[in-house]
């Protein structure tokens, strides 16, 4: 989740600026870029709960070390650091302390790889000097929310207060969720409207071939993806597969005018979150919001509004994928991989569309339902989600390999896709096998999820 935008204060004089806002994201192919962000849980080594804000081994111990050891510039909200910068990079804070990177817009996935060995491994240093581990899934395995802390931020003591009016598993997804998500560029709008079909159609596709979030409080919770199931139940306003999206005349406007009628949570002014949850964009552009009355809002405020959305590809001045668990750190690798040899070359791209364009909204509402149980055995025509998710990954492959971006051993990026083709080929998620250790070597115990696949 994100920190309070940067910049952005010119005052909106019409919905036109907002359309225009989405346009500034348009770039040239040359300088498309990949953005990979990932979400891990942080827990204490000697009783595997997670750890609180404050004390010695808090999550503001990690932070501080961090930018004391690696050069990270604190970001502070009431004197509290809760997020860090260093160039376009950011790690910050999930409400329970998940730690997220905000990775810097980089040009090919073996810099995505390094980008992330190098944070894992800083991560790593400051966390064996505080007795802290950290670990990738999609949900946490073994603590009840009653067991978690909270961070103090203020956005998120505004979201905590509105959740339960919208749903009954919001307060999990805050606390109890990681994902690896990856945001990438268009250069029109035509191409945004395309990539967004096709990401969006094969969103379901990536969130089986990453399912790995099958345990509930120490227990198998009957899913695969229990973070997909989560949202599902989490806010009807701002979530789901945006079946407008495939209709006629998709646009940068018609994304405005969903974005206009998702309910507010809050405004950022002078440091401080101020309440506007549930309250109406649109009343806001006319200078008719009752928490800031006469005010009117400014880019920024958009850009933060934007940020309050939750659709399975979301829309800023990129497109943001958003339908994997988190994972262990070739699986972050993995992601972008799998969209950008999907969306970067367009003989792909095209290919990607012909596989998904004839699907109907029901097909893809059942895809959405039925892969957070079935994963890649979710039926599909004649078939299952395996069979798009073979058919996917070898356009994506095909695109990599176009793409031709080397590293020093002469090795295009298709590379990273190989333990998503070796899912896809044994038919077995990582929330299978890890139900397979489960009940067998594990004996019935989630605790050895925390050694065996740590970072």
């Amino acid at each position: 989740m994100s920190n309070p935008s940067q910049g952005a204060s010119a005052s909106i004089e019409s919905k036109q600026d907002l359309i225009d806002f989405l346009a500034s994201g348009e770039k040239p192919i040359e300088d498309w870029r990949i953005g990979t962000e990932h979400e891990k849980f942080v827990y204490q080594l000697e009783d595997l709960r997670a750890p609180p804000y404050e004390g010695p081994r808090g999550i503001r111990a990690l932070l501080e070390g961090m930018a004391r050891e690696f050069g990270w510039t604190p970001f502070l909200e009431h004197g509290n650091p809760i997020a860090l910068t260093k160039g376009l990079a950011s790690v910050s804070l999930e409400p329970a302390g998940q730690f997220e990177l905000s990775g810097a817009p980089l040009e090919t996935i073996h810099q995505t790889c390094c980008e992330v060995d190098a944070h894992l491994r800083e991560c790593k240093q400051i966390g064996d000097q505080l007795g802290l581990g950290f670990l990738g899934m999609g949900f946490n395995p073994k603590w009840r929310r009653d067991e978690l802390p909270w961070m103090p931020k203020g956005r998120y003591k505004i979201m905590r207060e509105y959740m339960p009016k919208r749903g009954n598993l919001g307060l999990d997804m805050m606390q109890r969720t990681c994902t690896v998500q990856v945001n990438l560029d268009y250069g029109s709008e035509a191409d945004m409207v395309k990539k967004f079909r096709v990401s969006l159609a094969l969103q379901p596709i990536a969130t089986a071939l990453f399912a790995d979030s099958p345990f509930t409080e120490g227990k198998p919770n009957g899913f695969l993806s229990f973070r997909s199931n989560v949202w599902s139940d989490t806010d009807p306003d701002r979530t789901g597969m945006l079946g407008f999206v495939f209709e006629d005349g998709f646009s940068y406007e018609r994304y405005v005018d969903y974005i206009l009628d998702v309910p507010m949570y809050f405004v950022y002014r002078d440091g401080q979150y101020i309440d506007a949850s549930g309250k109406n964009f649109r009343d806001f552009l006319a200078g008719k919001l009752d928490v800031l009355p006469g005010e009117k809002p400014t880019l920024k405020d958009f850009n933060d509004h934007l940020t309050t959305a939750f659709p399975e590809v979301r829309l800023k001045k990129y497109l943001e994928m958003r339908g994997a668990d988190g994972g262990p750190w070739n699986r972050l690798c993995a992601l972008p991989a799998f969209f950008v040899g999907l969306l970067y070359d367009q003989t792909a791209l095209d290919a990607a569309w012909d596989l998904v364009k004839d699907f109907t909204l029901d097909e893809r509402e059942a895809l959405r339902n039925g892969v957070p149980k079935l994963a890649l055995k979710t039926p599909f025509r004649n078939g299952t989600a395996r069979d798009l998710a073979l058919e996917a990954l070898k356009i994506a492959a095909y695109g990599l390999k176009r793409r031709a971006r080397l590293n020093t051993r002469g090795i295009d990026e298709s590379l990273f896709l190989e333990p998503l083709i070796e899912f896809a080929q044994a038919n077995q998620t990582p929330a299978e096998r890890k139900l397979e250790l489960f009940h067998g070597e594990w004996n019935g115990s989630v605790d050895p999820v925390y050694r065996e696949f740590a970072y």
